[in-house]
């Protein structure tokens, strides 16, 4: 009975945590694993991906930007800006230095990326992640920014992001309702976003309630009821299956007993 139980209480964790991962976006260069919950929409020549979640939208966000391939694109002059700091000027006219944590080539999915770390490169307060590579004629970058304050929980969650990241370079796709950054813009070095992404995406650094497995922890323990209900409802159905077979038993050995007396 117990070994049962055990068992049921893992396939109904494993449906938790997949429905954590329910989604996969793909737009007209990349695709990815979005965590249920979140969605993406296309903002001029960049996708925005945020949770629907009105206060989580505030603690991160994610930013897709392709561009036609120019001189300055390639994996070595991406690593190289990245490890460098960024600079750019906050609204009020202070200035706003970014501190580089690391620049290193990464594998993914068969595909080489260049995977890098800054903090406060693009929001004051905020981690951002950068995965930037070239497919064919394409540079393509991913920019993954979360608030200092929520980096540990949302470390996790980017990590598989990153992990399901894959990059295309279709010659035949749907261009209505988009199109590339020039062959003459920077990729990288795009401070359109920067200096009013806080207010234009609603997102600041303020924390939040608690999370497990991302999930708030009322929804969590929601959850948690719900499959402790599910395991002892069938911890019943097996126990008063048992009985059913223990009470079955009885009568035939009354039976064999009384059949036997007769005899």
């Amino acid at each position: 009975m117990k070994k049962y139980i055990n068992a049921l209480f893992i396939v109904l964790s494993l449906l938790l945590v997949n429905s954590l991962w329910a989604k996969r976006f793909a737009n007209q260069y990349s695709e990815f694993e979005l965590p249920s919950g979140w969605q993406c929409a296309l903002e001029g020549t960049e996708w925005v991906c945020q949770s629907v979640n009105k206060d989580r939208q505030k603690e991160a966000i994610i930013i897709l930007a392709a561009k036609i391939r120019g001189g300055q694109d390639s994996l070595d002059r991406y690593q190289a800006y990245l490890k460098k700091q960024k600079t750019f000027i906050l609204p009020g006219g202070k200035t706003q230095v970014s501190e580089a944590k690391y620049a290193s080539m990464k594998e993914i999915n068969g595909h080489r990326w260049v995977d890098a770390l800054h903090l406060a490169s693009e929001v004051p307060g905020f981690y951002t992640r950068y995965l930037a590579t070239v497919k064919e004629d394409l540079g393509v970058a991913v920019t993954l920014s979360v608030s200092k304050d929520h980096y540990a929980s949302y470390q996790t969650i980017f990590d598989k992001i990153v992990a399901s990241l894959r990059v295309f370079r279709q010659k035949k796709v749907d261009m209505t309702g988009f199109s590339l950054k020039r062959k003459e813009e920077d990729l990288l070095d795009d401070s359109t976003f920067i200096a009013d992404q806080a207010k234009r995406y609603d997102i600041s650094g303020k924390k939040r309630k608690r999370t497990i497995f991302g999930l708030p922890t009322s929804d969590f323990f929601l959850y948690l009821v719900i499959a402790a209900v599910g395991v002892a409802m069938a911890a019943m159905k097996m126990r008063n299956k048992g009985k059913d077979s223990g009470a079955k038993g009885k009568k035939k050995k009354a039976k064999k007993r009384s059949t036997t007396k007769k005899e």
